[in-house]
Order: structure tokens, then C-alpha cells, then sequence
């Protein structure tokens, strides 16, 4: 071959494809962030949707656990609560919780009545901001976590309480309880200004839903015949199958619930960072069940299913604060505790005559606490967490949701009313306070 006509060929083709090398080394660096933007969109809409699907686990664990005479109140609930939230965070709560730079009381307290809008449909990538994710695929995720700080409460109130005061309380709690707490820290506040860690929302979700249960169940007392004669009267559930379904589908929720809070799916780094929260979240919910089954066989000489189920949330709920950091082992340990923790607390709160139908203050608030100090173990994932700014949070956190729930609870007592007639009571929820009931070929007529 003449090679004399391939030299000045080359050069040629050089010279041809150095602009185009630019060009593309140019058009490279843009869809890389519009990958990142698309990618991390697309983890909170897909972390959105399951925990939405916790919705349903919350409405089938509660159906299981309460009476079957009360069970269509509890599935009127949660449907309610979830639409309620949706609402309510629409209006104020997104804004008030992400406000920016529109703070009302800086780091404290964002704006009232400032309504969410998307961007506009078609949105070009020259228009976007693509260094997040788009709005409403963040409304959408953050969503889920305040309907689920409702459903907490839910459970606990349950067979004895009116429909509409507890509704009104939701509004709220959705609209403008959680939304300020959560600020202090996801919003940038003060908290996250003093170093407090919470990942997923060990305190800011669950031990707060759980302050609010807590308020309601003081103010509204237990149930008939629950505590008689110094004894504690158990009240079985109406159905342990749907009680079992509806903690696996929670379980299932719940990597969306930690999986989505990484908050970036665009970089290798991200994507494995998720799937490692997967994984330790897993190993803590597994712990958790197993140390409530080998703990009520010690203490009970026989297992308990529903403390089970419960250590299984419970594990869940200790890893939330700091699903990304542990090892599995460490993750084993946390959530063992947490399981732990609920067969131990359920029967404190029995000594104390408050009563929670369906475990929500040992798992949610118990396993909360403990959560969010076991981010010190490992430091969190900055590694700078430290003790006083964990308990500093906690205090901070529980005592607002607490004290303003509490005000809310006697306020709505005095206007409303919040228990059902005794009578009511004894007939059961779905009769009194809504004429339909869940079993009607079970029941008497």
C-alpha cells in the first residue's frame, strides 16, 4: 500500500474531527446533570409511591389490631388522614417546611398560606433547575412523610374516639405541627444549624407522631374496662392476618421511607449509597422482629405475634435516623434494641393506664428516641454528630409536638368533644358513628 497518500488523509481527518471532539466533549457536560436531575426525580417519585404504599400498611396493621366491631372506623380514618395530609400540604405545609429564603423567623418559622406550584408543563432543560430534582417529584416525596406522621396517631386512639375532632386534628398536625418541626432541621433551621442528624426522620417523623399519640391518648383516657380492678385486660385484635399483612407492607415501604432520603440517584456513589440503605434497613427490621420473638418467649413462656410484628416496625423505625452509615452488623444491633424496646414499653405504659390500642408509642416514639441517639455509634454519614445536638433535637422536637398537640387535644375536647358515649363504645365505632360495619355476617344484627 502507498502509504505517501495516507499521511496527508490523516491529517485531514485530524483536522475534521477536533471541532466535533470539542463539540461533544461540550454536549457531554450538560446531560450529565440532566441525567443526575432525571435520576434523583425519579428515586422520589418511586420512594414516593412507597411510602404511599405504608398508607395501606398502617390502614390493614390498625384493621387487624382493633376490634372488628371498630374496624371500618380505622379504614375511614386512615383514607381520610392520607387525603386530608395531601391537602393540607398542599396549602401551607411544603412551603412552610422548605421556605428558603422566605422565612418568617429565621430558622424557625417559614410562611403561612404560601400554595405549592409545579413548573410549567414541557419543561425544557435550559429552564430547569437541574442541580435537584424537579418540584413535584419533592412535594410528592415529602408528602408521604407528613401523611405518615398522621397515621401514627391514628392507632393509638383508636375504639373510642369521635371521627371528626380526630380529623380536625389531623388538620392540624399535617398543615402546620409537622411542617414547623421538620423545618428546624430538612428546611435548614436552627437544628440543622446545630448539628442535629436525622436522616429519614427517626424523631422528626415517628417520635413526633408518636409525642402527638401520646398528648391525645392523656387527654382522652382508655378504654372502657381496659384497666379494672388493677389489672390490664387484654382486648385482642380482630384479625392477626391482616395485622401481619398490612407490617410487611410497611416493611416493604420502608426502603422508600430510607432509600428515597439519600436525596441523589445521579452518581455512582448515590446509587450504591441506597442500595447500602436497602440493605441495612432490611437487617434492622429482621432484628428487631427477631429479638421481640425471643424476648416474649423468655419473659412470656410463649410468643407473642403481635409484639413480633411490632419489634419488626420498631427495628425499622431505630434505623431510620441513620439508615447509610452502619454496617449490617451494626444495623443488626440497632435494630434489635428497637425490638427490644417495644416489648418492654408497651407494659410501662399499661402501669401508667395509657392506652395505646395498636403499640404506636412504644414503636414509634420509644424507638424513635433510641434511633436517633444510635446515629452517635457511627457519627452519621458526615461523621460530626455528636450526643448534646442528639438530645438537644429530641428535646426540642418532642416537647413542641407534644405541648401543641396537647393544646390542640384540649381545645378540641372543649368544643367537640372527643370520646364517643359510653353506650357508642360498647356497641362499637362502625355502628354508632358510622352505620356500616367491616364483618356484618359476624355480628348479631
Amino acid at each position: 500500500m502507498n502509504t505517501k497518500f495516507l499521511l496527508p488523509l490523516a491529517a485531514v481527518a485530524t483536522a475534521a474531527l477536533v471541532p466535533s471532539m470539542g463539540l461533544a466533549q461540550e454536549a457531554s457536560t450538560a446531560p450529565a446533570a440532566e441525567t443526575s436531575y432525571i435520576f434523583t426525580t425519579l428515586l422520589f417519585l418511586i420512594g414516593g409511591f412507597l411510602v404511599f404504599w405504608m398508607a395501606a400498611g398502617f390502614a390493614m396493621l390498625e384493621a387487624g389490631l382493633v376490634r372488628s366491631k371498630n374496624v371500618t372506623m380505622q379504614l375511614t380514618k386512615n383514607i381520610a388522614l392520607f387525603s386530608i395530609a395531601a391537602v393540607m400540604y398542599w396549602l401551607v405545609g411544603f412551603n412552610l417546611m422548605y421556605p428558603g429564603d422566605g422565612w418568617m423567623i429565621a430558622g424557625w418559622l417559614g410562611p403561612f398560606f404560601s400554595i405549592t406550584s409545579l413548573e410549567p408543563m414541557g419543561l425544557a432543560a435550559a429552564d430547569a433547575t437541574i442541580d435537584y430534582a424537579s418540584v413535584g417529584s419533592d412535594f410528592f416525596f415529602q408528602l408521604m412523610f407528613c401523611a405518615t406522621t398522621a397515621s401514627i396517631v391514628s392507632g393509638t386512639l383508636a375504639e373510642r374516639m369521635k371521627l371528626w375532632p380526630f380529623l380536625v386534628f389531623v388538620v392540624v398536625l399535617t398543615g402546620f405541627i409537622y411542617p414547623i418541626e421538620a423545618s428546624w432541621q430538612w428546611g435548614g433551621g436552627w437544628l440543622s444549624e446545630a448539628g442535629f442528624h436525622d436522616f429519614a426522620g427517626s424523631t422528626l417523623v415517628h417520635a413526633a407522631g408518636g409525642a402527638a399519640a401520646l398528648a391525645g391518648a392523656i387527654i382522652l383516657g382508655p378504654r372502657i374496662g381496659k384497666y379494672k380492678d388493677g389489672k390490664v385486660v387484654p382486648m385482642p385484635g380482630s384479625n392477626l392476618a391482616l395485622a401481619t399483612l398490612g407490617t410487611f407492607i410497611l416493611w416493604l415501604g420502608w426502603f422508600g421511607f430510607n432509600g428515597g432520603s439519600q436525596l441523589a440517584m445521579g452518581t455512582v456513589g448515590d446509587v450504591t449509597d441506597v442500595s447500602r440503605i436497602f440493605a441495612n434497613t432490611n437487617m434492622a427490621a429482621a432484628a428487631g422482629a427477631i429479638a421481640a420473638l425471643i424476648l416474649t418467649q423468655v419473659l412470656y413462656g410463649k410468643v407473642d405475634l403481635t409484639m413480633v410484628l411490632n419489634g419488626a416496625l420498631a427495628g425499622l423505625v431505630s434505623i431510620t435516623a441513620e439508615p447509610l452509615a452502619p454496617s449490617l452488623f451494626l444495623s443488626l444491633i440497632i435494630g434489635a434494641i428497637g425490638g427490644l424496646i417495644v416489648v418492654l414499653t408497651v407494659p410501662l405504659l399499661d402501669k401508667f393506664k395509657i392506652d395505646d390500642v395498636v403499640g404506636a408509642i412504644p414503636v414509634h416514639f420509644f424507638a424513635g428516641i433510641w434511633g436517633t441517639l444510635a446515629v452517635v455509634l457511627t457519627g452519621g454519614y458526615t461523621g460530626e454528630a455528636t450526643l448534646g445536638a442528639q438530645i438537644l433535637g429530641i428535646v426540642s422536637i418532642i416537647a413542641f409536638v407534644f405541648v401543641t398537640s396537647l393544646i390542640v387535644w384540649v381545645v378540641l375536647k372543649a368544643v367537640m368533644g372527643l370520646r364517643v358515649s359510653a353506650e357508642a363504645e360498647v356497641n362499637g365505632l362502625d355502628v354508632s358513628e358510622l352505620g356500616m360495619e367491616a364483618y356484618p355476617d359476624f355480628t348479631k344484627g
